[in-house]
């Protein structure tokens, strides 16, 4: 194995989200100058996050879903794309057709 390659400060740290200001706990080898108090009254080096799970639109429910069907439907109609139709089936002629 190569030396060097591998991260050896593999540490827990705070991640704190300052949009909403929550702060999570887990392990990562970022590196950090500040530090921050965790519950458990241990100070570990903190990592400040511009978005997170708790404040991401896509997590919290608060995103907006596009109507991509109808944005589609106007592009075929714009530029004259037609969906193309499969052609009927022929009819067998009728004995009343035959005489």
């Amino acid at each position: 194995m190569k030396k060097g390659l591998h991260p050896t400060n593999y540490r827990f740290v705070i991640f704190k989200d300052m949009s909403n200001n929550t702060s999570f706990l887990s392990k990562s080898s970022a590196q950090s100058r500040e530090t921050a108090k965790w519950e458990d009254g241990n100070e570990y080096p903190l990592i400040k996050l511009e978005i997170s799970n708790t404040s991401h639109p896509f997590f919290t429910g608060k995103n907006m879903l596009v109507d991509t069907a109808g944005r589609i439907d106007k592009f075929k109609k714009r530029y004259g794309m037609k969906v193309p139709v499969a052609p009927a089936a022929p009819v067998a002629p009728t004995e009343d057709a035959a005489k």
